[in-house]
């Protein structure tokens, strides 16, 4: 169990969207998960898999159907008062996936990283907004004047910078970092990490980390969910999920991950995931899918049989490191000692 304070608890939140002359859209299924404070939990999966969505909840751009939402224990899903929803407005900050198209181009820089303090109201006059422009733009790595330029003005990089300066200045606990750098050049998408986990360092900040880069998840995140179809399948610390992949859908998103020796990229078998394979048959509870937790922290979607079944993968796997690591002690122990 971890020691440290939850900050946001998201609870069977699911999210429809009305479809003309058709049933709803599902695009989130009773999802549940905590972010414990000071933490960066990935939120992986396929385009479309509803992870953006899930964001967009959590920050009320989108409207929760039915489950909640709480902040450090207080609900901000669904109706809330003006005051609460300034509290989150200034709590939680989003930086959005394209640095191109969330930037007004009609507008210059010193209004598009203002607009928190705007909406919130945390300055005394023109000369302290000013300041804490310039303050957070240096904080970024930008120049101050840099200001009074328009977005066009700017590369990919410098824009997604830009963007962070803007979910900064409000001084906010929890960011939702959408996609960050996937609209990047490669060689600056490490620069915008780095960037990313300095200032979480500085500021104590908290992310919710929503990609489809594994690589990527794998460098900057503590826990992972594995979303698909708008439900969690699994969801476990970063090495363990990465090292030991239970369900189908996790193990085949990790075969795709491209490796860096040619020899062996071309010899790896990427597993197809096939859908097909889960009996979830309504009607019958031991049918019906649940997130259980087979080994302390590692969450895997499925029924009776198959969380059975990942119980057992999870021993004969915690035999085989067991076996190897005496195996190891053994060897070392057998190794002749020099004379003194």
């Amino acid at each position: 169990m971890d020691s440290r304070p939850v900050l946001l608890d998201v609870d069977k939140l699911r999210v429809e969207f009305k479809v003309k002359a058709k049933e709803p859209l599902v695009a989130v299924r009773d999802v549940s998960f905590q972010i414990y404070e000071g933490e960066t939990f990935g939120l992986v999966g396929e385009s479309g898999s509803g992870k953006t969505t899930i964001g967009r909840t959590i920050i009320r751009i989108h409207e929760a159907t039915s489950g909640e939402v709480r902040y450090r224990g207080q609900r901000i899903s669904g109706a809330i008062s003006r005051e609460l929803d300034r509290k989150v407005t200034q709590s939680i900050q989003m930086i959005f996936q394209d640095p191109m198209a969330s930037l007004n181009e009609r507008a210059k820089i010193d209004y598009i990283v203002s607009e928190g303090l705007y909406n919130t109201g945390q300055f005394a006059n023109e000369e302290e907004r000013s300041a804490k422009v310039t303050a957070v733009l240096e904080e970024v790595g930008l120049l101050p004047e840099f200001a009074s330029r328009f977005p066009h003005e700017f590369s990919g990089g410098q824009r997604q910078r830009i963007g962070v300066a803007r979910a900064l200045i409000v001084r906010p606990e929890f960011i939702i970092a959408d996609e960050p750098i996937s609209a990047l050049d490669v060689s600056i998408r490490a620069q915008v990490l780095n960037l990313l986990s300095r200032l979480q360092k500085e500021f104590g900040l908290t992310y919710l980390f929503i990609a489809h880069d594994l690589s990527v998840v794998r460098f900057i995140t503590d826990r992972v969910a594995v979303i698909n179809l708008g439900r969690i399948v699994e969801l476990a610390e970063t090495e363990e999920l990465f090292e030991n992949p239970l369900h189908p859908y996790t193990e085949s998103l990790l075969s795709a991950i491209p490796l860096p020796d040619p020899h062996r990229e071309k010899q790896k078998v990427v597993k197809v995931y096939d859908p097909s394979i889960h009996d979830y048959s309504s009607g019958e509870p031991r049918l019906a899918p649940r997130l259980a937790e087979i080994t302390p922290g590692h969450f895997v979607l499925g029924n009776d049989a198959e969380i059975a079944g990942y119980h057992e993968v999870a021993a004969v796997r915690a035999g085989e490191r067991k076996t190897g690591q005496n195996s190891q002690s053994a060897r070392k122990n057998d190794e002749p000692t020099p004379n003194a």
